[in-house]
């Protein structure tokens, strides 16, 4: 029987609950044990594709093309899985489904009712998921994470909380454990922590008729004498089922943290995690899995040796719209034995009329950027900011300094290629301006102009590279020289195939090309340190323990680690072989 654990919030949302119940699973897979999760989101939309970066984060996008929320990234970096769009439940889908059913009659005449049908369908579904294998072995997982997103008391998380209360009652309290993160926060001149949130969370949840297992208390610092047993009188737990989860300096540390306050104890007599039989390879896969993990955080504590790289983006006020992207970069430097300086660059500040309006804002700008190592253009949606990330894309490409564009950074870097060296004056994206004369980026012709959700070009494809880039390309090299490799994909533009030649011409590479040679995946300039371009999402498939081969040729090519003429890679503690042994087996095939 699969068991489940069951991660809820109180007080405020965004305190963590994602990086706690990733870390749980990583403790569960340190024993052997295969491990799932499911995301459940509150919200009515069908799935993330339609939400504002800037209200929700980034849209994070899965193998199947699923497009999720972005804890499903946390777990798929910490649990080393592979999810489908199946692990985000939403309101919208499980309405939907009930919706249907209600149409075709399957109800056969009953008046359909939140309770039962709306909640029987949420366990349903859980459990219907929980069962799918995660891993080559084809086995079924033997614990699954569930998520509940939003905080406990909202309206809107009412069905969900109400299915868990039943659905404990289903699998057996045995093979139920509920983890409650809730908020200490700390007020007055003195700094002093407060309980009181954490009991009237906690009343509430019991007042729905959920008791916790756990209580993880979030708190900027670790908490005070005397607030672990406070916190145990008032809410009905034993001391050691209060765990203290204050600020670290990474989120790698965060399962070490759970660790050192015994969460394993506490699951393993709840779930009786130790009547389970774990195959010996998968216990020793399991135990070699975390001491990489425990040598990942000591190597990040020990790292001296910075590399500076400048985010131009649109949404750089937000972090989380970018957080692969920033999760990408950070595995990528410690592979390279360097702590990221992560420089968030609003590109709009990087446009002349900026320095009109605010020429302050403009100068601190330009002064980022050319004081970093490296230069990263992300994805993105719409035209403001165009013309500053076109001005990065160039300065990068004129001072030769180490740049990566993806998906709208290729773009970007084509755009600004054809206009400043092919003479193409008024290139422009049809995207971006859709009335231009040189549209050397079009919309797909596949793809629907009247429907956003789910519509873009999405999940895994293969990118074919070129014959004789083998000898050259810096990027084919990254990826260990394979012929194909597969990555995620998430756009509705692409490279505007009339103008290939063109570009080829005048030096601007593309070496990797979809499977039918039309559709272009990657671009390279030979001439430069390390220039590229993907239209893919590689960020998207990073792991702590093996980065994605883009982000680690960004790195180690702006800190100087990555020789061109050789090509060979410069590393401390990894050979060549270690090195591109890890990233190649990553998406190649």
């Amino acid at each position: 029987m699969t068991k489940y654990i069951i991660v809820s919030g109180g007080v405020i949302s965004g305190i963590g609950k994602g990086v706690i119940a990733s870390s749980t699973g990583t403790l569960l897979k340190s024993l052997g044990l295969r491990v799932t999760a499911i995301k459940i989101d509150p919200y009515l939309n069908i799935d993330a594709g339609t939400l504002s970066p800037l209200d929700h984060g980034e849209v994070f996008v899965l193998n199947d093309g699923g497009e999720v929320d972005l804890d499903l990234g946390n777990y798929e970096r910490f649990l080393d899985v592979q999810l489908t769009r199946n692990n985000n439940i939403t309101t919208g889908k499980i309405y939907r489904d009930v919706i249907e059913k209600e149409r075709r009659g399957d109800y056969l005449g009953k008046t359909v009712q939140v309770v039962p049908h709306i909640t029987s369908a949420i366990q349903d579904w859980v459990e219907r998921v929980a069962a799918l294998p995660v891993d080559e072995s084809g086995e079924k997982p033997d614990a699954c994470i569930v998520e509940l997103g939003g905080t406990v008391g909202d309206i809107e998380s009412a069905p969900f909380i109400e299915a868990m209360r039943q659905f404990q009652f289903r699998v057996g309290h045995e093979n139920f454990a509920l983890i409650h993160v809730s908020l200490i926060p700390v007020v007055g001149a003195v700094g002093e922590q407060k309980t009181k949130p954490t009991q009237s969370s906690i009343r509430d949840l019991r007042g729905l008729g959920l008791s916790p297992d756990l209580i993880a208390c979030r708190s900027s610092r670790p908490l005070d004498e005397g607030i672990t047993e406070k916190i145990s009188m008032f809410c009905h737990v034993g001391p050691d089922q209060v765990l203290a989860v204050h600020d670290v300096s990474s989120v790698y540390h965060v399962p070490i943290l759970l660790q050192q306050q015994h969460i394993l104890k506490t699951l393993s007599k709840k779930l009786k995690l130790d009547e389970l039989t774990i195959q010996p390879e998968m216990r020793q896969k399991g135990e070699a899995h975390w001491k990489r993990w425990m040598q990942l955080t000591v190597d990040y504590d020990r790292l001296y040796d910075t590399v500076t790289i400048a985010l131009v983006g649109k949404y750089t006020h937000l972090h989380d719209a970018y957080a692969s992207v920033h999760k990408a970069l950070e595995h990528a430097s410690l592979n390279s034995n360097r702590k990221l300086q992560l420089r968030w660059i609003e590109a709009s500040h990087l446009e002349q009329e900026t320095l009109k309006t605010s020429p302050l804002k403009y100068h601190e700008a330009w002064q980022q950027l050319c004081s970093s190592q490296g230069v990263l253009v992300p994805g993105g949606f719409g035209a403001r900011g165009t013309e500053g990330k076109i001005a990065a894309a160039k300065w990068a490409r004129e001072n030769k300094v180490p740049y990566l564009g993806i998906c709208l950074g290729l773009h970007i870097a084509v755009i600004e290629y054809a206009r400043n060296v092919c003479g193409i004056e008024d290139a422009h994206s049809a995207e971006l301006d859709p009335s231009t004369a040189s549209p050397v980026v079009i919309y797909m012709p596949e793809i629907s102009k009247t429907h956003l959700g789910g519509t873009m070009r999405l999940g895994s494809r293969p990118t074919h590279f070129q014959l004789g880039t083998e000898s050259w390309s810096m990027v084919r090299h990254l990826y260990g020289g394979a012929e194909v490799v597969h990555e995620r994909h998430r756009h509705r533009y692409e490279i505007n195939p009339e103008y290939i030649t063109r570009f080829e011409e005048a030096g601007l590479q593309f070496v990797g090309r979809d499977e039918s040679g039309e559709r272009m995946e990657i671009m390279e300039l030979k001439d430069h340190p390390f220039y590229m371009g993907v239209q893919y999402h590689p960020e998207l498939l990073t792991r702590p323990l093996r980065p994605s081969p883009p982000f680690l040729g960004l790195i180690l090519a702006a800190s100087g680690q990555f020789d061109k003429q050789s090509p060979q890679m410069i590393r401390k503690t990894n050979s060549v072989e270690e090195i591109l042994g890890g990233v190649a087996t990553m998406g190649v095939f």
